[in-house]
């Protein structure tokens, strides 16, 4: 099938479509096209049928359509940044590290999502306790904050101690309270 083809066929239920087709197909992508690759590939990944390897391939696809969701999303950081954040622990989890590549890395998941808070621990929990009080953008960065640390109990029990699980547990501290 070209990829001509694929532009002519809108419609077309992406979650039949093999692996090499999707990522051709990505490459032209945008919007919910991407969104739509995302899913596909993610539901793949799940595949328990499917070998570790080809399930941390459609993962990998996955995470590309996520990422080039990126360029053109204007208000979506967050969601987007859950959604990478979900799957790479998801593969971590389920078909076990990987310090080799940085997706299936638990540091470089813990980095990465301390690079995505707009607070710390300490800021989190200070706007936390009046957070009724405080105006709707930061209370919308408070349930930002909440849905990107969702994996966090996950991914502790993968860190070494030091400074940068001492974080990740502060943050997973102040997560119950927020809104």
């Amino acid at each position: 099938m070209s990829s001509d083809t694929y532009r002519e066929e809108p419609g077309r239920d992406l979650s039949t479509w093999t692996y090499d087709q999707l990522k051709t197909f990505i490459h032209d992508a945008q919007g919910q096209r991407l969104e739509a690759v995302r899913v596909a590939a993610q539901v793949q990944a799940y595949n328990s049928s499917n070998s570790q390897e080809v399930r941390r391939q459609w993962a990998k696809l996955s995470l590309l359509a996520n990422r080039r969701m990126f360029d053109n999303a204007e208000g979506l950081f967050a969601r987007l940044a859950q959604q990478n954040f979900m799957l790479r622990m998801w593969v971590i989890d389920r078909l076990g590290p990987d310090d080799t590549d940085p997706d299936w890395s638990p540091k470089a998941l813990a980095f990465d999502t301390l690079d995505a808070l707009t607070f710390t621990p300490t800021q989190a929990a200070d706007l936390a306790e009046g957070w009724r009080d405080i105006p709707v953008e930061q209370i919308r960065e408070l349930r930002w904050h909440k849905n990107l640390t969702a994996h966090l109990d996950n991914l502790v029990g993968y860190l070494k101690p030091g400074p940068v699980r001492e974080q990740i547990v502060a943050c997973i501290a102040v997560r119950q309270h927020l809104p």
